[in-house]
C-alpha cells in the first residue's frame, strides 16, 4: 500500500498508525509518499513512483490519496504507465480509515480485490 498525501508528516503518521493497528506479526508493506522532495507541502510523482517500487511484491499495489493533486498525480501516472507496478489501483476511501482497513486486510492475507473491497467498506463507516 502507498499513502499519498500533500504532507510528509501526515503520510508517515498514517502509515505508522496503520502498522500499529495491524497487531502482531508481519504487516504487509506500506510506504508513505508525502509532500515534495524538499519536505514542503505538495505532491511528487517521483516520491509516488519510489514508494510504489518499494512496496510492490507483484500482488498489486493499493494507493490511497488524501485529496486534489494527490489523486490527479496518481491518475496521471496510471494513465501514462509510469507508476511502475503491474497492477496498481487507487482506493476510493477516506485516507486514515482506508489506510488502516487496507493494511489490516492485506496483512491478514487478503488479495488486491479483498483489500479494495475493505477500503470500499471504510468509505461507509458511520461515526454516529
Amino acid at each position: 500500500m502507498v499513502l499519498v498525501s500533500h504532507s510528509r508528516d501526515v503520510a508517515a503518521a498514517t502509515a505508522a498508525l496503520a502498522r500499529a493497528l495491524t497487531g502482531t506479526g508481519s504487516p504487509a508493506p506500506v510506504a508513505a509518499a508525502g509532500g515534495l522532495p524538499d519536505g514542503s507541502v505538495g505532491t511528487s510523482a517521483e516520491l509516488v513512483r519510489a514508494a510504489v517500487a518499494n512496496v510492490d511484491e507483484g500482488a498489486g499495489v493499493v494507493v490511497l490519496c488524501d485529496m486534489g493533486s494527490a489523486v490527479l498525480t496518481v491518475k496521471a501516472l496510471l494513465a501514462d504507465g509510469s507508476l511502475g507496478a503491474a497492477d496498481a489501483r487507487i482506493a476510493d476511501a477516506p485516507f486514515v480509515e482506508g489506510a488502516v482497513t487496507a493494511l489490516v486486510t492485506a496483512s491478514a492475507g487478503g488479495d488486491l480485490a479483498a483489500v479494495l473491497a475493505a477500503t470500499d467498506d471504510a468509505r461507509t463507516y458511520r461515526k454516529l
